[in-house]
């Protein structure tokens, strides 16, 4: 039905009401309070909810503070069933998203072509819905971690937020957490679901996004910037995660900014 962006909204509020859409709520930065049928929830920064249809719902923001969301609205068939249990029992749900930069982005990208008037956008709309509810699902049928190794995987991924332009090795992330290199892959892939190395470039790949449409860097500059000093192999790992070159991105999204 629609795809918001709240940015910093001063005194956001909606009021107590029964819903008739689901609504998918993505945090991306700060915290939001919800009442849903008559129980409070504060959700951060990171935060996923799913509140179905029919729920008795209110927002506001936390203690006054602004906060980022991306909010999906959306309906199924009346009576068909999607094989996700929780959208097909209605229930609400809120936990973390491991692969949340992976999310955002595709939040962006959601919330971009809604915006948009080119072709086939209700198609590829509904294809990154699908995606982000199929995470979701396979997410909450993860069987629980031991805290151990949440806390291993965490230690790594939050020196690979603060180190992923350099150049890393898997021994430096297992030197991290005392344990050997094979362990650290595994473990950071069980809680993850991708390699460290491949979460490296992910996050590489995220920043090119943003550097190629928000700067005035060059393809090189950035390939250097970020760490890969053959500009050749920067254009493969480029075209392997985001599907297109460096410059078609550039020329995609030049196009879907002048709408």
């Amino acid at each position: 039905m629609s795809v918001n962006f709240d940015h910093n909204i001063p005194d956001w509020r909606t009021q107590l009401e029964t819903i008739p859409y689901n609504v998918l709520v993505v945090v991306r930065e700060g915290q939001v309070r919800y009442e849903i049928n008559g129980q409070v929830t504060d959700a951060e920064a990171g935060d996923v909810l799913f509140i179905p249809r029919g729920a008795r719902r209110a927002g506001e923001n936390l203690s006054g503070i602004p906060h980022q969301k991306h909010t999906v609205l959306f309906t199924c068939e009346p009576g068909a069933k999607t094989g996700i249990p929780f959208l097909d029992q209605g229930q609400f749900v809120r936990f973390r998203l491991s692969p949340i930069e992976y999310a955002f982005h595709r939040c962006d990208k959601l919330y971009e072509e809604m915006r948009g008037g080119r072709s086939y956008r209700s198609i590829i709309c509904l294809g990154i819905l699908q995606e982000l509810l199929g995470m979701i699902a396979r997410e909450l049928d993860k069987p629980a971690l031991a805290p151990i190794k949440l806390k291993y995987a965490d230690t790594m991924k939050d020196f690979l937020l603060e180190h992923y332009r350099e150049q890393i090795e898997i021994t430096r992330l297992a030197a991290l957490i005392g344990r050997s290199p094979s362990y650290a892959s595994a473990v950071f892939k069980e809680v993850h679901g991708r390699s460290p190395i491949r979460y490296m470039h992910q996050l590489r790949m995220l920043e090119a996004c943003s550097l190629l449409l928000g700067s005035d860097m060059t393809v090189v500059g950035i390939s250097q910037y970020l760490g890969y000093y053959d500009t050749s192999y920067f254009h493969r790992v480029f075209k392997k995660h985001c599907g297109q070159s460096p410059t078609e991105y550039v020329a995609q999204g030049s196009a879907s900014i002048s709408w």
